[in-house]
């Protein structure tokens, strides 16, 4: 089976930038929802996948095209596994900075020491009559006491992977999308795309 064009669930021109790179050897087309129009999808899930197979089959279904969709969030130890699916609407006003500020206030009011976090990542791929296949990824770290770092996007920068000295708001863009979550995801994405 090959796929000629493919819609992401985004109205994040990174993001489709970014999995527009990874797909280039399988010279297949990425458009994003924004590029066609298509309505944002309400995620009223409560994990990562319920939220990407939403976005997926909803847009699938309203495109006729095959559909990638992914939900990622932050998960802290600390905060039993919070802000996780809310990651972006934690953030008051959907403002990052102010975001990660609340998360290290919060951390400190929780008396914890744990700062081990991990950010998960899960992709859904919804295709016309077939059933929609999952693809899961994960980079276990820790939170750092303040913010380091001007990169990334979202809570990059208080999250330092394990086996790193910076976090990933530190490290260059080449480098955190080889460890990242979102890049292990893809990997497997990719990975299942060759066994077609």
């Amino acid at each position: 089976m090959k796929f000629d064009k493919i819609v992401l669930a985004t109205h994040n021109q990174g993001k489709v930038q970014e999995i527009g790179q990874m797909l280039k050897p399988f010279n297949i087309q990425v458009v994003s929802a924004a590029d066609l129009n298509l309505p944002d999808v309400e995620e009223t899930g409560t994990t990562f996948e319920e939220n990407a197979r939403l976005k997926a089959d909803e847009l699938c279904k309203i495109s006729g095209l095959p559909c990638l969709a992914d939900d990622s969030g932050l998960c802290v130890n600390a905060l039993n596994g919070r802000p996780g699916v809310y990651s972006a609407r934690y953030a008051p006003d959907r403002d990052f900075d102010k975001g990660m500020d609340k998360l290290l206030k919060e951390i400190k009011d929780s008396g914890s020491n744990d700062r081990s976090a991990y950010f998960a990542c899960v992709m859904a791929f919804a295709v016309p009559g077939e059933d929609t296949k999952v693809f899961e990824g994960r980079v276990n770290g820790v939170i750092t006491e303040s913010k380091e770092g001007k990169g990334g996007f979202g809570y990059d920068p208080i999250f330092k992977p394990n086996g790193y000295d910076q976090t990933f708001g530190d490290l260059p863009k080449e480098e955190k999308n080889k460890i990242s979550h979102r890049g292990n995801a893809c990997k497997k994405f990719v990975a299942y795309l060759e066994s077609l």
